[in-house]
């Protein structure tokens, strides 16, 4: 389907089954200084990771129909689920560019490797839907790929102990299991993870080099905007306007500590 040439002062939506994607926020805040944002957190329907393909699609297209009134030039899929279940076909129903966050860190990850082994970490139903080593096939890669789920990290971080000795002596269990695989770059699968960063860093090698989803991303969108020309030029400052289907307990606490400052401007949007 023919993508919409989007105008140059259109905002940016960013969409997550919660406030992981916060995370992706802040990247592209920092890589595109001059857009608007719209972030849509499905906070009613976290987490998507036990959802059927089906509903995921559905809740996606909500999202999608929500952006479309609003007329972003683009929308990133900032929930790992989602990207992997749900891409293709919004791809097929909506006229917006759509970009995901399995493509871009693969892509990225291909192009820095050096022993050609990579690591990846997720969700378990994003790492049992194997989503990132089907990408690293269909582009060719030759790459060796190995996922971990490590399903205790959210509700570790979601409880502010992502610094803490328990945290550290998790990643340990996890990781383990990249110890004889020689990889030098390590994919974190899930928007929440880079909350993780350093003790995860930690317990690596220091030579492994992590793939932040927001980042590799926003190098993409940034691209994609310039070459169509639609890069917001004008000198008005940076915007963002938060939409949730709930408000969940300890959400300005999450989503001050996933942006790493609180958030303004959040509206509530009912239930679909």
């Amino acid at each position: 389907m023919e993508t919409i040439k989007p105008s140059q002062n259109s905002p940016i939506g960013i969409f997550d089954s919660g406030l992981g994607g916060l995370t992706v926020l802040k990247s592209l805040e920092k890589i595109l200084p001059n857009e608007s944002f719209l972030y849509f957190g499905d906070t009613a329907h976290v987490p998507y990771g036990t959802k059927s393909a089906e509903t995921v699609i559905r809740y996606s297209q909500h999202i999608m129909d929500f952006f479309q009134k609003h007329e972003t030039k683009a929308v990133v899929i900032a929930c790992n689920t989602a990207s992997a279940v749900a891409y293709q076909q919004l791809q097929q129903i909506y006229k917006i560019p759509l970009f995901d966050v399995v493509t871009p860190s693969v892509e990225y990850s291909i192009n820095i490797t050096k022993s050609k082994n990579v690591g990846v970490v997720g969700t378990f139903s994003t790492i049992q839907s194997n989503a990132y080593t089907k990408m690293f096939k269909k582009l060719g890669s030759g790459c060796f790929v190995k996922e971990v789920p490590c399903p205790l990290f959210v509700p570790i971080i979601e409880e502010g102990w992502a610094d803490t000795a328990i945290a550290k002596n998790i990643a340990e269990t996890y990781l383990k299991e990249f110890q004889d695989c020689n990889i030098d770059t390590l994919i974190l699968g899930c928007t929440h993870y880079p909350i993780m960063a350093n003790t995860i860093q930690d317990v690596l090698s220091k030579h492994i080099e992590l793939i932040y989803s927001g980042k590799t991303v926003g190098i993409k969108l940034k691209e994609y905007l310039k070459n169509q020309n639609c890069e917001n030029s004008s000198n008005t400052s940076q915007s963002v306007k938060y939409y949730v289907t709930d408000f969940p307990q300890k959400f300005d606490e999450l989503g001050s500590r996933f942006l790493g400052r609180q958030l303004n401007n959040v509206t509530h949007i009912p239930i679909v």
